[in-house]
């Protein structure tokens, strides 16, 4: 005792117990190998051969003067004294309760003196926070090594550590040798790595979620609803796209597609194309030209990149889906029966390939009816095969009820989409309501047939202006409808063949006055010069109409449109 009564400081050497480390290592893995091929080298070494025909003997070095010096063998290194200058961290434990029976000066610099005897719990707290204590016990009952990769430690720093067992005296729960190697730098630099990749992809997610519609067009025949999930963290976003476009005269067009690829360069060509979509869609072109428009632009954007397409128009008048594909995915259409309907033919290649001429099909889409476009994240599986989950979509919509948006929902949910799916989800449902009571009464059609002849425009008029009155609509909309029916028939007639026609529609927000004739020449607006006797009819409707449009008609012929807005009650 000193004569303060405190007990002596001990030495680095005495603080821990007598550890027997060339015994100890004698049994580590590999070691016995190891010495094995040095005994095979010493023999080598003392061997006749002369100098250049035999092997050189390991443990030999050069001076400068020549002479040859003596280097010891690994056994002949003093254990404790290598593992005190090893820049990573020791740590010696032995028996059941993992006892510490060493740690390296590396080891006290970074967590602090320990106590030798001690269980590993109390004595290296900062692995049992790590739960490393688990590991050792399985490193002594299995007799192997085990590693715990990359842990953040309390000192801040990472660490990997690897766990091996230590036999002595033929007892193989003797003890473990930890060895911890400071892995912060490379933790870091994947951490940055990892923090990079999630701000492209929150780029790439900013970026298409900009490109989509904020908030979809609203028809007056239909309603519809839309998602779009993109891809888990571990995946790029890819160009999944949808929109809902208002034609005119009471038609809808309703797109979806996916550009091939992921990344930002994915979302801009689904932008560029999405964009090139709605301008189409205002020249009011059957689906399958829209298409081939398209295909003929994708080339020119990038002829690396090719994408799937589905371009449809509704048609209230006709009570059906006219469509065309770019290969992609087939409709689904529910009847008001509950029968789902796949449409899948024509078809044709994606967008991108050129030289293929596209064409347009149909499927009856009437009141009571629903229909789902979508992308292939939603039905394509790794472990299935594609046409088992269009058969489960179809299921899943067979038994949905409710308004689109919970019909969209449910068939994400079905589909077993989650936040960390692996491919990116887009879904477009649209229904066509029946509507009956009240609400029926808001959307109502009329329509006469035109013979031709001197009598055609009064006749036209009388039946405009009786509709009208029937539909209870205001004096002032009254007149500007038969004013806008009568110039519509009467440029018909002169400029038409028959079989004409003339249709009145009335929904909850519009009047819509269409005429059709036999001839597929479009009407221009233009001024007509003060000496013109003619050609003011569509300029005039163009003045007193809230829209007009034309478009050719499928079986021949055309089409010509006008609509005024409701006024708000």
């Amino acid at each position: 005792m000193s004569p303060a009564g405190h007990p002596p400081a001990l030495s680095t050497h005495e603080a821990f117990p007598t550890v027997n480390f060339t015994r100890w290592s004698a049994r580590l893995p590999g070691t016995q190998r190891r010495a094995a091929a040095r005994t095979e080298q010493a023999v080598q070494a003392v061997s006749p051969n002369p100098p250049g025909e035999g092997s050189v003997p390991a443990a030999r070095g050069e001076h400068p003067d020549g002479q040859t010096a003596f280097v010891p063998a690994v056994d002949e290194l003093p254990a404790r004294e290598v593992l005190d200058r090893v820049p990573a961290l020791v740590a010696l434990v032995h028996g059941p309760d993992h006892s510490l029976a060493y740690v390296n000066d590396a080891y006290r610099a970074a967590f602090g003196a320990r106590t030798p005897g001690e269980p590993a719990r109390e004595a290296l707290p900062e692995l049992s926070e790590l739960g490393l204590l688990p590991l050792l016990d399985q490193v002594l009952r299995s007799g192997r090594s085990r590693t715990l990769k990359s842990r953040r430690a309390v000192d801040g720093r990472f660490y990997t550590f690897t766990c091996t067992p230590v036999t002595e005296g033929g007892d193989r729960d003797a003890g473990v040798l930890v060895f911890a190697t400071d892995v912060t730098d490379h933790a870091e630099a994947a951490e940055r790595l990892r923090a990079s990749e999630r701000r492209q992809r929150e780029t790439a997610v900013t970026l298409q979620r900009s490109l989509l519609p904020q908030d979809l067009e609203e028809p007056d025949d239909l309603r519809v609803a839309a998602t779009y999930q993109p891809g888990g963290t571990e995946a790029a976003v890819g160009g999944d796209w949808y929109d809902v476009i208002t034609l005119g005269g009471g038609r809808t067009a309703l797109v979806i597609g996916d550009v091939m690829g992921r990344g930002v360069r994915a979302a801009a060509v689904m932008g560029q194309l999405r964009t090139a979509v709605r301008a189409y869609a205002r020249l009011d072109l059957p689906p399958h030209e829209v298409l081939q428009l398209l295909d003929g632009l994708a080339v020119e954007i990038d002829a690396n990149q090719i994408a799937t397409c589905v371009y449809a128009v509704h048609d209230p008048n006709e009570g059906r889906l006219v469509y065309a594909s770019a290969g992609h995915l087939p409709i689904l259409v529910r009847d008001e029966n509950g029968t789902v309907l796949r449409a899948d033919e024509p078809t044709g290649p994606p967008l991108g390939t050129g030289g293929w001429v596209h064409a347009s099909g149909s499927v009856p889409l009437g009141p009571g009816s629903m229909a789902v476009l979508y992308t292939d994240g939603l039905v394509e599986r790794r472990d299935e095969d594609l046409d088992e989950g269009i058969a489960a979509l179809e299921r899943a919509l067979a038994g949905a009820t409710g308004s689109p948006q919970v019909v969209c929902d449910r068939l994400v949910r079905s589909a077993g989409v989650t936040a960390d799916h692996d491919d990116d989800v887009a879904v477009l449902v649209l229904q066509h309501p029946a509507r009956t009571g009240p609400e029926g009464d808001l959307f109502r059609n009329a329509a006469l047939d035109l013979l031709g002849g001197i009598e055609a425009a009064p006749r036209a008029r009388a039946f405009a202006s009786g509709v009208l009155t029937s539909w209870r609509f205001p004096v002032e909309l009254h007149d500007l409808g038969v004013l806008a029916a009568s110039e519509l028939v009467a440029n018909s007639l002169q400029h038409g063949i028959p079989p004409m026609r003339l249709r009145l529609r009335r929904t909850d927000r519009r009047l819509i006055i269409e005429v059709t004739d036999g001839d597929d020449h479009l009407p221009r607006r233009r001024r007509a010069e003060p000496a013109d006797e003619s050609g003011r009819g569509i300029d005039i409707v163009a003045t007193i109409a809230s829209s007009w449009g034309a478009r050719k008609t499928p079986g021949g012929g055309k089409a010509v449109w006008c609509e005024f807005l409701l006024p708000k009650s």
